[in-house]
């Protein structure tokens, strides 16, 4: 399968996105016809493993988050403080990652980040006491974020022409990642002892595993260093025998596209990690077995599976993915009306829809793809979008912590999520719209 999407091509719309120039593979050995094939699939193979490294360390610890609280003598307020470190991490490293990418190479920072996660989650389950804890999931999730960040980056460079198809791959692959770990936690944890820190640290291997296909593209700096001719800035090759030159900054901040997809992002991204942290809980409190509540979990994840692949190649045959904004979201209230009404009586149904709003992430990743032109304005883009989103959604899982304490139930939490809904509508379709964020600064 994925040799067949190294080789696919998936068309994109004229007004978002610039066919760049592929440099041939740079000072490969006489004969070595089959180097940049090969090449290409072990990238394939990369962006898949580092895409199921992706979750992982946040749905296993939601799927066992009772158990990790009275471990550790966590009250629900800084349970909720936990289920917020995530977004903060991506916000405050996310924005690292570019400048990174510039000195050190993507592929190398991708392979440090999966050495991190790896890292994180083998020791924050026996770092002792919740502070420890916290440092070593802070770890894994600094892995994360820079993932996060180049993930698009490295689709938009390497893959120009099919950012559609390899966007719903590596989208697929985070979805498949993060419903096998909310899923297989609870059962893997009784099979190994009952031991909830063993169950939380056997994900490491995973990570361990996605380090290997990223040694290959970690040998130097930036994108000549990872064996293409030097480029400029915004992404074009640079004449044989110059040196890059840097293009005209682009103040991103100009872009009004910018701005609402970098909000869009943070709405989901509350709506996720409210999802990925409590919505096993919510359903434990209402009667389910932990077991049948670590699935339900899975099935929502799961979803985007499927549809992580479906819907970046839909978004890029629309000039306006504004309709696809709208039904996600009316999936969510729809879920969110069931949780409050009947969590248990209709949990799969709820568990279903609620999985379809969620994947408003892979389209936010692709929108990011198409709102910039060049590989430098995708780089930019996804750093500010994604760093001022995760920021955004910091407050949103501590609140639903606060008031699940103090209201004693689930009423004022959900109702606070599907308010949540309406905005994220709302900028959803100010960001879907034909136009480019370089335009935008420019006409600024």
């Amino acid at each position: 399968m994925m040799g067949r999407m190294a080789r696919q091509e998936t068309r994109t719309p004229a007004s978002t996105s610039v066919r760049t120039t592929a440099a041939p593979e740079a000072r490969e050995a006489p004969g070595s016809g089959a180097a940049r094939p090969w090449r290409t699939r072990l990238l394939v193979v990369g962006i898949v493993l580092a895409a199921l490294n992706l979750r992982p360390a946040i749905t296993s610890l939601g799927a066992l988050l009772e158990e990790v609280r009275d471990g550790l003598g966590m009250s629900g307020s800084t349970a909720g403080l936990l289920t917020s470190v995530p977004p903060l991490c991506f916000a405050v490293f996310g924005v690292t990652a570019p400048r990174l990418a510039r000195r050190f190479g993507a592929g190398t920072v991708v392979c440090a980040g999966m050495a991190a996660i790896g890292t994180g989650l083998l020791i924050r389950p026996y770092a002792g006491g919740t502070a420890g804890f916290l440092a070593a999931s802070a770890l894994a999730l600094m892995g994360i974020a820079v993932g996060n960040v180049l993930m698009p980056v490295i689709v938009k460079r390497r893959f120009p022409d099919r950012v559609g198809s390899m966007t719903g791959l590596y989208s697929m692959a985070l979805a498949l990642g993060t419903a096998t770990a909310a899923a297989a936690t609870v059962p893997m944890t009784g099979a190994l002892g009952g031991n909830w820190r063993t169950g939380l640290a056997v994900w490491a291997a995973l990570a361990a595993a996605a380090v290997l296909p990223w040694l290959s593209f970690a040998r130097g700096r930036g994108e000549d260093r990872a064996g293409h001719t030097p480029a400029r800035e915004d992404g074009t090759p640079a004449p044989a025998g110059r040196a890059p030159g840097p293009a005209p900054a682009l103040r991103v901040t100009r872009s009004r596209t910018a701005w609402a997809l970098a909000v869009f992002f943070g709405l989901q991204a509350t709506a996720a990690y409210i999802t990925m942290g409590w919505m096993a809980q919510i359903f434990r409190d209402a009667g389910v077995p932990a077991g049948r509540a670590g699935l339900l979990l899975a099935v929502t994840m799961v979803m985007g599976v499927p549809l992580a692949f479906v819907i970046p190649r839909l978004a890029t045959r629309l000039p306006h993915q504004g309709p696809i904004v709208l039904a996600l979201g009316v999936s969510g209230l729809l879920g969110y009306a069931g949780l409050y009404l009947a969590p248990a009586a209709g949990a799969w149904a709820w568990a279903l829809l609620l999985g379809v709003a969620n994947c408003a992430f892979p389209l936010a990743l692709t929108m990011v793809g198409m709102r910039a032109r060049t590989g430098a304005g995708v780089a930019q883009l996804s750093a500010f979008a994604q760093s001022t989103g995760y920021l955004i959604s910091i407050p949103g899982p501590l609140l639903v912590g606060v008031l699940y304490q103090h209201s004693g139930g689930w009423g004022l939490p959900i109702a606070l999520m599907a308010g949540l809904m309406i905005p994220q509508m709302i900028v959803g379709v100010l960001a879907g719209r034909d136009r480019t964020v370089e335009d935008e600064a420019t006409a600024a």
